[in-house]
């Protein structure tokens, strides 16, 4: 250990077992090991030199952001270094011309996207966590947000990268331009590759042109879950391109209203969020409006404000600090084709009351992408059987329907042992291979995502 501290500038390396707990633990219930030290990486060449020691060593490199991830993708174990590129915080270049940034990998996501808006543009992607969360983050986990129902997720704006590999090595993979096949599609990649193939330290995305006005926010009470649902089908099908399409469960909404009281109505089991930031965002928000008074909500309008948007949109922000109030939480995010959303939902709440488990659910609705969120008692080390049993029936139900494990956070830790039901033994052991070449010493964040 000592060549390696000696090996960077002073400060860079912790050591104080009080200290490097902290960095040791993602936002999950998952409890860490030992780890021998903390990198505290200022620039490439500090994961360069982190990397050659390690892999001169044995020794895990486990990455870190902001450690705001929910499946354990951070969580070190026993003996391993923990990487932190939270102080990588410039943003490298911004070209209005272009349309793209090149950032580090700490850099807050809404501060990339207020950096662009100050030029016209945006930064599209806007994960709940936008206001915490890192890009590097986001990129290991392609994490998505709320306005991925039209802009797509991380993926969709990462443009290139640059990557340190196991052995210290450093690539550049990808491009500046909006288009480019040249070679595999290693940027692709390594987005969703949860630190398990190599350390990002730049990134070049892709930024767009901000609305011209503001957006335009609808809401919809519903006494039915999966009328909401419905309405979500529906407005899809009306070709009416919401920027933001959100479903909140009565549980969730109960979370909130005991937090932050919001007025929530003994009726409503399900709360829809629809924003549009078209040039005709009022237009359209008045048909989806209408749309959800056609499929049975109670009340339903639209914000006349820019300040009226932004404290419904609030509402779903809150959602998940409001289930933390209420206990431990197990944080999925099942995806399925958008058509199957109200069975998805009627799953969800058969296997609530089949286990007697509290679910509180809400969904990136117009990607149909479904965060269940199973509370437990707060101090046990992880959830008890009846939970688990719970969240195993609801990711075999996802797949029944043509869905998927994870559509944003990852597999990490919390979705391994289901991780063959969905990719197969011939797909496992060609992702196990592709690891293999990137880190054939499973040094980077081994145990996780394959």
């Amino acid at each position: 250990m000592d060549d390696l501290i000696s090996a960077l500038a002073p400060g860079r390396v912790l050591t104080d077992p009080d200290v490097t707990a902290s960095y040791a633990r993602d936002r999950t219930f998952l409890q860490a090991g030992a780890v021998r030290a903390v990198v505290l990486a200022e620039s490439r060449d500090d994961v360069v030199a982190t990397m050659k020691w390690a892999t001169a060593n044995g020794v895990p490199v486990v990455p870190r952001g902001a450690g705001t991830g929910l499946a354990g993708g951070a969580v070190a174990g026993d003996g391993s270094i923990v990487l932190s590129l939270a102080r990588m915080t410039r943003i490298v270049e911004l070209s209005p011309a272009d349309e793209i940034a090149v950032v580090q990998p700490g850099v807050i996501t809404a501060d990339l996207d207020r950096a662009a808006r100050a030029h016209g543009l945006m930064y599209a992607p806007d994960p709940s966590s936008y206001e915490i969360s890192t890009i590097g983050g986001n990129l290991a986990t392609n994490a998505g947000g709320l306005r991925c129902v039209k802009y797509g997720v991380t993926r969709d704006s990462a443009l290139g990268l640059e990557v340190v590999l196991a052995d210290g090595q450093v690539i550049n993979t990808g491009r500046r331009t909006m288009k480019g096949v040249t070679g595999y599609d290693l940027t692709g990649l390594f987005v969703g590759s949860e630190g398990t193939l190599g350390i990002i330290t730049e990134a070049t995305v892709r930024l767009r042109r901000a609305p011209a006005t503001p957006p335009v926010t609808m809401a919809a009470e519903f006494t039915s879950l999966r009328d909401a649902a419905a309405a979500v089908a529906a407005i899809i099908a009306a070709g009416c391109r919401p920027s933001m399409l959100e479903l909140i469960d009565r549980n969730t909404l109960v979370a909130i209203d005991d937090w932050r009281h919001i007025g929530l109505e003994p009726s409503t089991q399900g709360m829809l969020l629809a924003q549009s930031d078209a040039t005709d965002g009022e237009e359209s928000a008045d048909r989806m409006t209408a749309i959800c008074e056609e499929h049975g909500a109670t009340f339903a309008a639209r914000s006349t404000t820019p300040e009226e948007a932004d404290e419904l949109i609030a509402v779903r922000r809150m959602a998940y600090q409001a289930k933390e109030r209420l206990g431990e939480c197990l944080t999925e995010d099942v995806c399925v084709p958008r058509s199957k959303l109200p069975d998805m939902i009627a799953e969800i709440e058969a296997v609530a009351r089949r286990h007697d488990v509290r679910i509180c659910t809400v969904a990136h609705a117009g990607d149909g992408n479904l965060h269940p969120v199973f509370i437990f008692e707060r101090g046990l080390p992880e959830p008890p059987p009846h939970v688990w049993a719970a969240a195993d029936e609801i990711f075999r139900a996802a797949l029944r329907l043509g869905g998927t494990l994870t559509g944003e956070h990852g597999v990490g830790l919390l979705k391994k042992r289901w991780l063959e039901l969905e990719s197969g033994p011939v797909v496992a052991s060609l992702q196990t291979g592709i690891k293999q070449v990137f880190d054939p010493h499973n040094i980077l964040n081994p145990g996780k995502a394959i």
